[in-house]
């Protein structure tokens, strides 16, 4: 089997994992929520972990989403001056943007590991778990969106990006003319 098939096969999985993961953290959330005020004002009572771990499930839910988002080119954006732009200075901008965001997950990722230590040992008062388990999400954000700017530099250098690509704000009106460019672009 061709080995780039395979990868992209096993990227779309990924994504389509996390987009699952993010619907769990959704549901659980409002499942928690809701049955913890209907508990509270009909019975007078509650469940002391659904405030804790509702909290945990939105801080991964952010940070689920903003992978996925950026894996779809979803971030908001100013195009303003880009559209305006020679390729060549297209080229550079998109060179300067992506550079910047690889140097903050690496940034990211040196945070979360220089915090490890503590987070590894800090216990959350009400559930009792580590608190690894909630902010070593930063190790995953890091990397994949790091993967993401590499893979998007290395397209940029090899001369592998289009164009259209330059430019990486997506109007929501054209944005069904990129999917289907995008996806001529992968056959």
């Amino acid at each position: 089997m061709n080995f780039q098939k395979t990868m992209d096969t096993a990227i779309h999985g990924f994504f389509k994992l996390l987009e699952l993961l993010v619907v769990v953290c959704m549901v659980a959330m409002v499942i928690m929520v809701f049955g913890n005020v209907v508990l509270r004002y009909a019975f007078n009572s509650g469940i002391s972990v659904s405030d804790e771990m509702s909290r945990y499930f939105f801080i991964w839910l952010t940070y689920i989403g903003a992978m996925l988002a950026m894996h779809e080119g979803g971030h908001l954006g100013v195009d303003t001056l880009i559209k305006h732009l020679p390729v060549l200075g297209k080229k550079v901008c998109l060179f300067l943007s992506e550079a910047l965001m690889l140097f903050c997950n690496v940034l990211f990722f040196m945070g979360t590991f220089e915090m490890h230590e503590l987070q590894v040992t800090n216990v959350s008062p009400v559930v009792g778990i580590s608190m690894i388990w909630i902010y070593g999400i930063g190790y995953v954000v890091s990397v994949v969106m790091g993967m993401i700017n590499l893979n998007v530099l290395y397209r940029l250098v090899t001369g592998q990006i289009s164009e259209a690509e330059l430019v990486q704000v997506i109007e929501t009106e054209g944005l069904a003319d990129v999917e289907k460019q995008m996806q001529g672009s992968k056959a």
